[in-house]
């Protein structure tokens, strides 16, 4: 029987993990924290807010492999009145629609943009040079990054045609991303996934069986010893508030002057807040020498437009900055293809969203996740026992 070990009980860790095992593997999974979930951990409390903006895209291959397993469970609705009440920052001002120009570029297939160029010089070649800045200020919230017009052209058009796509394709798991994980996390269990929490991996002895590291980059650079393991990231300054609730407040409102997305969650989700409370969070991408200060500064500003009188009636607050934590981005001439390798030899494979796969944020990890199975199987062969980690319990 093949034996393998997953480092990382977050959602890639936990595919690998289901995926070993549905595959017949005795499989052992270590998770560094005292919860499994990663960056998909929902905090705990009356407010159930997520570690960023996460939503399921249901036209991604991790929408079928949840809902084949009845993992992916309830989703939160959007009311019909509730759509109507997006706005965009545009010029200063709160409006009800984006520049046409916007749409138009959003019509133009992700496969028009050429790689080598940056978003912002090929989308202005197209629909001119405020749809281009507009349109990458709102891909924004696909990207976690603070200037997505340099990034590369075919890397941003498909994530800004995926964001403004209708019907929309981001769905919310009803209670938060917990949720799936707590689903994940008992369907692991039904196969036999021997898993172990406060479980921290310092050292992969001689000797090891197949290893699937599904940390963050970083997270795996230490523990591989492995000075390559780099990719481009974005750093994003997150503001969670609980409101009291006012009618006629926005359901999201997206910045076209500057990257920047603010969204009332209990819009579709009553259950993440109390009676009576509102939970809008706030994602602001901020530069190399920009601080979590910056980006909540700007934060304050959209929702001094967007929410009038929210400093008032706001019952609780928490700030945070996501740093290298928010998925890879693709500069001018690099893919997908690129980015770290998941067979990284001697038996390890990687899996995380800042890897060498396909996909809209989550998406990579749940590719690269099937990817390192895929490779551990075909590689491991009869390894027997995977060898004594080097554990530090937290």
């Amino acid at each position: 029987m093949h034996e393998i070990t997953v480092v990382g009980g977050g959602f890639a860790g936990l595919t690998a993990a289901i995926t070993a095992a549905e595959s017949g593997a005795r499989v052992f999974l270590h998770e560094a924290h005292h919860t499994l979930g990663g960056r998909a951990r929902t905090g705990e409390g009356p407010y159930k807010t997520n570690d960023g903006p996460h939503a399921l895209y249901n036209r991604g291959p991790h929408w079928t492999w949840l809902k084949q397993r009845d993992l992916l469970g309830p989703l939160a609705p959007l009311p019909a009145l509730e759509a109507a009440r997006f706005r965009f920052r545009r010029e200063g001002r709160l409006r009800r629609t984006p520049p046409l120009a916007l749409l138009r570029l959003a019509r133009r297939p992700a496969e028009s943009a050429p790689v080598n160029a940056d978003f912002l010089t090929w989308a202005t070649g197209v629909a001119g040079e405020e749809a281009a800045r507009a349109a990458a200020h709102y891909a924004g919230v696909a990207l976690f990054h603070h200037d997505p017009g340099s990034l590369s052209a075919a890397f941003v058009q498909e994530r800004f045609r995926r964001a403004t796509a209708l019907p929309p394709e981001a769905h919310y798991p009803r209670g938060g991303w917990s949720q799936v994980i707590d689903r994940m996390a008992g369907r692991a269990w039904d196969l036999g996934v021997r898993i172990e929490t406060s479980s921290r991996v310092d050292v992969l002895p001689e000797g090891h069986g197949p290893v699937i590291v599904a940390t963050t980059l970083a997270a795996a650079r230490r523990l591989l010893d492995d000075d390559t393991l780099h990719w481009t990231s974005g750093r994003t300054a997150l503001i969670d508030l609980a409101l009291r609730t006012r009618r006629g407040d926005p359901f999201v409102v997206s910045d076209l002057d500057a990257p920047g997305w603010l969204e009332r969650f209990t819009a579709q989700d009553r259950t993440l807040a109390p009676a009576g409370e509102q939970l809008v969070q706030g994602q602001l991408p901020v530069g190399p020498d920009e601080s979590r200060a910056d980006g909540i500064a700007r934060a304050e500003a959209l929702l001094d437009l967007g929410f009038p009188g929210w400093r008032e009636r706001t019952v609780w607050r928490r700030e945070a900055l996501a740093n290298g934590r928010t998925g890879a981005v693709d500069l001018p001439g690099t893919t997908w293809r690129d980015r770290p390798a998941i067979d990284r030899g001697d038996g390890v494979y990687l899996a995380g969203d800042q890897v060498a796969a396909p996909g809209l944020l989550s998406e990579v990890s749940f590719n690269s996740a099937l990817e390192a199975v895929s490779l551990a199987l075909r590689d491991g062969g009869n390894t027997g026992s995977p060898g004594r980690l080097d554990l530090k319990r937290a």
